[in-house]
């Protein structure tokens, strides 16, 4: 498939409130797609309903400037039956958290319904800003915590995304409560469909090398070779065998480049194991 308008479907790691679904709508407003979307319990169960349904797109979490790469998202891409189905899209976007309320109220709050895990990451903003003796009441989740606001007085806020104020009709009191104000997510769009060259693209691939002297060094020269610049490289052991590891290698440029090509073609016959994971557009970054 090589169009965004046999598109009908696109699946997302749930709940519909979640920073993956926010990812989702950008994905969505930015190829103007109108079709239904799918939330799912697992990447695993994505990249599977994906490379069984051809029009079918999926959305992955990729890595996190905090918590660094999200292994899953790359094994499931490896292990991905449909061998046709590659990255098509990236996008970074802030992972940020907001103090919701049914008041417009910020100096009334004397009570919290939220997760520990986001009482956690925004300690500052309450110390700072909240009562000393504020209520705290535990939620498991940021929907859940949303929800629960109408169960209590006016005073009473919780922490969550915008995505989650727009679904349970609930005020923004404050925006960027969180303690890391440079957390971000890169996620990618992943479908059974061939990208075009734009001129600013970059292609990600995956190989496990032999365990010789040197044999890393040999496929690096090859992109020195042909000029191509690497912006990513990172290793991680195989699953099938732990004293063997996979590299995946993003570098500038479009698989179509025939030098480009030529430098895959001359790499592969050096690996024991080659995966093209896609050339996408890269620069898509969204603010809040």
């Amino acid at each position: 498939m090589d169009s965004f308008e046999s598109i009908k479907n696109i699946a997302y790691l749930e709940p519909e409130t979640s920073f993956s679904s926010m990812a989702t709508d950008e994905f969505c407003n930015a190829h103007n797609l109108n079709c239904f979307t799918t939330p799912l319990t697992t990447i695993k169960q994505i990249v599977d309903y994906v490379a069984q349904n051809p029009d079918t797109l999926g959305v992955l979490p990729i890595e996190n400037t905090l918590d660094g790469t999200i292994r899953e998202s790359f094994d499931c891409l490896l292990e991905c039956k449909n061998p046709n189905v590659r990255i098509i899209e990236e996008l970074v976007m802030p992972v940020e958290y907001c103090l919701l309320s049914r008041t417009t109220e910020i100096y009334s709050i004397t009570g919290l319904i939220a997760t520990p895990r986001l009482v956690a990451k925004c300690q500052d903003f309450i110390n700072n800003e909240l009562p000393m003796n504020y209520n705290l009441i535990e939620s498991p989740t940021m929907y859940e915590a949303a929800n629960e606001l109408r169960n209590y007085n006016l005073t009473y806020a919780s922490i969550g995304n915008r995505k989650i104020a727009d679904k349970c009709f609930l005020n923004i009191l404050q925006e960027n409560i969180h303690d890391d104000k440079n957390n971000k997510t890169r996620y990618i769009l992943i479908g059974d469909m061939e990208t075009a060259q734009t001129g600013k693209d970059k292609t990600a691939v995956a190989f496990r090398i032999n365990h010789t002297p040197g044999a890393l060094l040999k496929i690096l020269n090859i992109f020195l070779e042909h000029n191509i610049n690497l912006t990513y490289i990172s290793s991680q052991p195989s699953k099938t065998n732990p004293d063997e590891y996979i590299f995946i290698v993003n570098f500038d440029g479009h698989i179509h480049n025939p030098n480009m090509l030529k430098a895959i073609n001359e790499i592969k016959p050096k690996t024991s194991f080659f995966k093209y994971l896609g050339s996408y557009k890269t620069g898509l970054k969204i603010e809040f």
